[in-house]
């Protein structure tokens, strides 16, 4: 969707969960608005600050030094107030008194719904950038925080692998990606899982055991499956014990990883992805687009009506899939 009216003053936030790169995001907005003469107001604490009025102005200066931190350096929360009409309403009011004119929205599907119901009821412009860890958003190849998540996950795979070798153990490992398999898909090839469960494969307990069983056979004396939090088989636990109730002689650990794959400095990867997305949310407001989202598809930026980006989903590489069979050998 375009209009024509030029946008003066713009706001930004980042909302739900934290992702690596997302200050890189904050840093490219701010730097593009301003170098196209628009004024920028940071909004702490995503949607609870537009209601609080929780604003400040941002200049280059303000975004100093930001480029490597992980977190959000204006803080995110989700807010059930802005759930309701009468907290939207308060939102608006503010931005008006603000004299915000435009949002730049960072998270994911949950921050694109408010932004989505926000516009149509108020008719403020908005435009979303993609950044959750989970890469589950549809419209851009990669989210901002999947590559430093997959990294963080694969980093320490490895050292878990370390130990795993070393007493000749099985390690259940679970990885974030909420209701999506891409960082288990990706982790679990990057360190020579046995075997990868994923939510969205219907996975078995004899496809399970019967890998544990060739693996036996080529004389592997130590393995690692790699879990998706999302998974819909059973629970990692759940998976561990009912492996060990098949192989008694097998000695099995588990192994959470959870919150750490949300933190750490960004890869070159997301910084970049961030910077090229937080410049295209900008330059999508100056061409009067809104109620859309900047993506990266094919390595060429691309804006994706927020709806889609909302009701639809990526889909898992079925040739990652097959690899990850033939090369667990």
């Amino acid at each position: 969707m375009t209009t024509n009216s030029r946008v003066k003053k713009i706001g930004v936030f980042t909302s739900g969960g934290d992702a690596p790169g997302m200050n890189a995001a904050i840093r490219a907005v701010v730097r593009t608005a301003i170098f196209h003469g628009i004024e920028v107001v940071g909004v702490r604490e995503g949607y609870n600050g537009l209601i609080e009025g929780h604003f400040t102005k941002m200049g280059p200066r303000s975004v100093s030094n930001i480029i490597n931190l992980g977190g959000t350096i204006l803080k995110s929360a989700r807010s059930m107030e802005f759930k309701t009409p009468e907290g939207r309403k308060k939102a608006f009011e503010n931005c008006q008194q603000q004299g915000i004119e435009a949002l730049v929205c960072i998270g994911g599907d949950g921050t694109f719904t408010g932004a989505q119901i926000f516009s149509e009821e108020h008719g403020i412009k908005v435009i979303g950038v993609p950044g959750t860890i989970d890469n589950d958003i549809f419209g851009t190849d990669f989210t901002i925080g999947f590559d430093t998540a997959l990294n963080t996950a694969m980093e320490a795979i490895d050292k878990i692998r370390d130990t795993a070798t070393s007493h000749s153990r099985v390690f259940f490992i679970e990885v974030m990606g909420r209701d999506a398999g891409f960082i288990a898909l990706n982790s679990g090839i990057a360190t020579g899982a046995v075997d990868i469960l994923i939510p969205e494969r219907n996975d078995s307990l004899e496809d399970l055991f019967r890998n544990f069983e060739k693996a036996k056979k080529r004389g592997k004396n130590s393995s690692i499956v790699v879990i998706a939090e999302g998974e819909t088989l059973a629970s990692t636990y759940e998976l561990a014990n009912k492996t060990k109730e098949k192989f008694p002689d097998y000695d099995i650990r588990v192994a959470i990883l959870g919150h750490i794959q949300r933190g750490g400095s960004p890869s070159c990867a997301d910084r970049v992805l961030a910077s090229r997305l937080g410049y295209g949310a900008v330059i999508g407001l100056m061409k009067g687009l809104t109620n859309v989202m900047a993506g990266i598809r094919s390595n060429q930026l691309v804006y994706t009506p927020i709806e889609d980006a909302i009701k639809k989903h990526n889909e898992i590489n079925q040739d990652l899939l097959q690899i990850s069979e033939i090369l667990a050998l």
